[in-house]
């Protein structure tokens, strides 16, 4: 027996799937110790916000698609976690297992509803090859590094590893002249 889904059954199965997006911490935030860090949710709105207007600058770029790429970039970590370099995971585990809960997020929302879209949108930033993807890239950085930035203002903490992990990594113009008006409002430190 076919069970067949309707488009309101797909539609809120999907939204439940993404739930744990708003309730997980960003790994790396707890492991640096930071109380009440920001969800997966929270970092991709920000992504979403910064994507509509660092697209702007680069008209070139297709804004609509940008802040696509930003809603579903870490999609996949609704069903595998927030997986980080520090994890005992290699790239190739991680990308297989975010590959693998896209196909299956697909399948919950079905292409009807755009679960094709989503997973080739999510194929494209992994890709990092399009115009709009290497934007995203840079903005998945600078996301990290504001945050981190705030984080150093609120807690006093020294979150130095973020900002040396993404030196030098920035692809476009924009990702760039961001870095360095994020770096130039860092709280100042004393040298030790």
């Amino acid at each position: 027996l076919l069970l067949v889904r309707t488009p309101a059954q797909r539609a809120i199965d999907f939204l439940h799937l993404t739930q744990s997006l708003k309730t997980t911490p960003r790994t790396g935030w707890v492991n640096h110790g930071i109380g009440n860090p920001e969800s997966i949710a929270d970092h991709m709105y920000r992504m979403s916000l910064m994507a509509m207007v660092a697209s702007k600058e680069m008209p070139e770029l297709c804004q609509a698609k940008c802040v696509n790429l930003a809603l579903i970039h870490d999609l996949a970590e609704a069903l595998v976690g927030d997986i980080t370099p520090n994890d005992p995971v290699t790239k190739e585990e991680k990308q297989k297992l975010e590959s693998d809960a896209m196909a299956k997020i697909r399948e919950v929302l079905g292409d009807s509803l755009g679960g094709d879209t989503i997973e080739q949108l999510w194929h494209e930033y992994e890709d990092g090859i399009t115009p709009e993807a290497k934007l995203l890239k840079d903005l998945d950085k600078l996301e990290m590094i504001q945050q981190a930035g705030e984080y150093e203002h609120t807690t006093g903490k020294d979150l130095s590893d973020f900002f040396t992990s993404t030196a030098g990594k920035f692809q476009t113009k924009v990702g760039q002249a961001w870095e360095a008006e994020i770096v130039s409002r860092r709280p100042k430190r004393d040298a030790q």
